[in-house]
């Protein structure tokens, strides 16, 4: 098993820049205002052989009340209850502060190794910091640099020493490395038991909260104010024998709207999550659901390939829940025609209710978005749909079409081959995406349709 580490410490020493540092790429949003993390965040990494779990957390406040920065610090003691090891950083620049030496005693008393590292060690500067760190009673300080990679051998050393069984780790890679099963591997690539579910919508729409009663649990930061939510989180769930990730995401706001480099990062984190999903469901508040922002956010992910789900959150507040629910369903049709057919789901995550009517959506549109079609089927609807409605002449000749197979799933990918297939309009690839959704049973995905014409053999080769 990997072990678990946390990487703690106050706002702005450079936990998440030492978190990407070791993940080896760019997951955490990483800015020079303090507070940037809200969330804990999760990421497989390796450092020497050293197979770990990383939690990147909040930074650490000493406060207990209702605020943001109260919950903030309970995400963090949170991790640091489920981590095998906490890596206690400190800013040498800025030498030891009375926030750090506060949560140094909550490290002691969590009864749990610690490492304890001063960031920020490049240049003389940073020698008065470093040699204060000692005074905090965890030994001797590793001294790093996160932002250029500086100290990780010693780091390594580091967490060794604390955690002395974590260099006895067997190579989980081993039996990766056996031959394996080809009936096994088909079955997999035909029926994938992992679904990525990825949870997008306007600021305090209720993703979190909708997440959290998934979980059943606080494992999301939630609360009353807008775009709390900053990074895009990823939590591994099991749901009916699937393996299900979820992502929350940060809140889309209308791109005239946002102007801060944070709000910037943190919305391009978002599309990067989409581009990447298997399904996305879109959270509405039933109050203002379908306005222009949510429209762009659904025709987004439709463009990108990705299965859609609409979800109307805080469904409790809705009177009249039937006739209302009638209009949105008519809504959803009318405004979103490339989405023909996708599911829409009414729930509250604050109450529970309704939210068992979500996951049943979702497996069902994933299954739809791996669909894949057998080409006499296709080709028996071909003729049949041509028969009935052939395509319109252009400049006076016939487009005829030959044949038609799917390329590729996920989504489903259809080619075309016809005679003079440049010329075929607009409309009638419309036509034949919307008969291949009803004929087919795949609503709420998108289709692609590509219009391929053979090459012509009497044509002059000189």
């Amino acid at each position: 098993m990997p072990l678990k580490v946390a990487i703690v410490g106050r706002p702005n020493v450079g936990k998440s820049t030492l978190f990407n540092r070791l993940a080896g790429q760019r997951l955490a949003i990483v800015d020079d205002q303090p507070g940037v993390t809200r969330d804990r965040r999760e990421t497989p990494a390796e450092l020497a052989g050293l197979k770990m779990l990383l939690i990147d957390t909040p930074g650490f406040e000493d406060v207990r009340d209702q605020s943001l920065e109260a919950r903030m610090r309970a995400q963090t003691e949170q991790a640091i209850q489920e981590a095998d090891l906490s890596l206690f950083i400190v800013d040498a620049r800025a030498g030891v502060t009375p926030l750090d030496e506060r949560f140094a005693e909550i490290l002691r008393r969590s009864n749990k190794p610690v490492v304890l590292a001063a960031n920020k060690c490049e240049g003389k500067q940073a020698e008065d910091g470093l040699l204060e760190a000692f005074a905090l009673g965890f030994g001797e300080p590793v001294a790093l640099s996160a932002e250029h990679g500086e100290g990780l051998a010693e780091l390594f050393s580091g967490i060794i020493r604390a955690v002395p069984e974590a260099a006895n780790q067997e190579d989980e890679e081993v039996e990766a490395s056996l031959p394996f099963d080809p009936d096994a591997e088909e079955e997999e690539v035909e029926n994938p038991k992992t679904a990525r579910l990825i949870v997008v919508g306007r600021p305090n729409a209720g993703k979190s909260t909708l997440i959290n009663s998934l979980l059943e649990s606080d494992r999301l930061l939630t609360g009353p104010e807008a775009g709390i939510t900053r990074d895009s989180i990823e939590v591994e769930w099991e749901y009916e024998g699937r393996t299900i990730k979820l992502v929350d995401t940060a809140g889309l706001r209308k791109r005239a709207k946002v102007h801060e480099s944070l709000e910037k990062m943190s919305t391009s984190d978002t599309i990067r999550s989409i581009r990447f999903a298997d399904v996305v469901a879109l959270v509405m508040d039933a109050r203002d659901a379908f306005e222009k922002q949510d429209l762009q956010i659904a025709d987004l992910c439709i463009r990108e390939g990705r299965g859609l789900v609409l979800v109307i959150s805080k469904w409790d507040l809705v009177e009249d829940p039937d006739k209302f629910a009638k209009e949105l369903r008519e809504k959803a049709g009318r405004l979103l025609p490339n989405a023909k057919g996708a599911q829409v789901v009414f729930l509250s995550g604050l109450t529970g209710k309704r939210i068992d009517r979500l996951m049943p959506a979702v497996i069902s549109t994933f299954d739809d978005w791996n669909a894949r079609v057998k080409t006499k089927d296709l080709n028996d609807w071909l003729r049949h749909v041509v028969e009935r409605h052939p395509p319109p002449s252009v400049h006076g000749k016939p487009i005829k079409p030959k044949y038609m197979s799917q390329i590729k799933n996920r989504p489903p990918t259809f080619v075309l081959m016809a005679n003079r297939g440049e010329h075929m309009p607009e409309a009638y690839k419309r036509y034949l995406v919307n008969g291949l959704r009803e004929a087919f049973d795949l609503p709420g995905v998108p289709i692609r349709l590509y219009v391929r014409q053979g090459k012509n053999p009497f044509a002059d080769k000189s």
